[in-house]
């Protein structure tokens, strides 16, 4: 499988809070299944405040790490960009790391509050869509305003975006809402792609392989495939991976 959405590198958001840690949640996610895995950090200004330079730093040294301890897991980095209008400045300046590529447009992994959708949304996902990059909303069936009404990720699709769901959400990690909530919007065939999120090998682990049966469940193992797998791999087949 293919993870596009990780907090494993060491020491720079909640996720691994150091090297030992890293290593932990690598190990279990190649025993869960998962070959390769985007490293994505958050990028959230006031809290994580991280750019490309302390992202590539920090994947560099993890890299080194699990290449001494013979570990497989094959990695790339990019972010979880938390929304703001400072995004349009940061890709003005290059400053944005992008997860991969999807039909020509550079694929940006964009975090919303979980309280709410923003006012303004819809204006930036277009402003990026006009600037050749294509925004996929990471775990909207957490975001309590489309818990309370699933029709208003409606909006957002229009303005062109993609949606990942964390494998978590699949499992009832999280809350039944969240889980009926993730059930209903796969139903609705709005999921792109499900990725981990993990954080941790206890707290938040890699939930890939138990996610993958209930999805394969809820339709059939071939649409798992491309969920898990397929389109996954085609974000990130232009990845440089060590």
């Amino acid at each position: 499988m293919i993870d596009l959405h990780s907090h494993i590198l060491p020491g720079i958001d909640d996720g691994a809070p150091d090297l030992a840690a890293s290593l932990a949640m690598a190990e279990q996610s190649v025993a869960v299944g998962v070959s390769h895995m985007v490293c994505t950090p958050h990028i959230h200004q006031s809290y994580f405040d991280n750019d490309i330079d302390s992202i590539s730093q920090a994947y560099h040294s993890l890299v080194k790490h699990l290449a001494q301890a013979g570990c497989p897991l094959k990695l790339s980095f990019a972010a979880e960009i938390r929304i703001t209008p400072d995004i349009m400045i940061w890709h003005k300046q290059g400053k944005i790391p992008f997860i991969g590529r999807w039909q020509d447009k550079d694929v940006l992994l964009l975090e919303l509050p979980h309280s709410h959708i923003p006012p303004g949304t819809d204006n930036l996902l277009r402003w990026l869509a006009r600037n050749g990059i294509q925004a996929v909303i990471a775990h909207p069936e957490r975001n309590r305003d489309i818990i309370a009404n699933p029709d208003k990720i409606n909006g957002l699709k229009r303005a062109g975006c993609l949606f990942q769901a964390t494998a978590g959400a699949f499992t009832g990690r999280f809350s039944e809402k969240v889980k009926h909530t993730a059930g209903l919007l796969l139903a609705r065939d709005l999921i792109t792609y499900v990725a981990s999120d993990t954080h941790s090998v206890n707290r938040r682990p890699n939930d890939m392989a138990k996610a993958f049966i209930e999805v394969a469940a809820l339709k059939d193992k071939e649409y798992a495939e491309r969920l898990f797998k397929q389109t996954p791999w085609l974000i990130s087949q232009g990845n440089l991976w060590q």
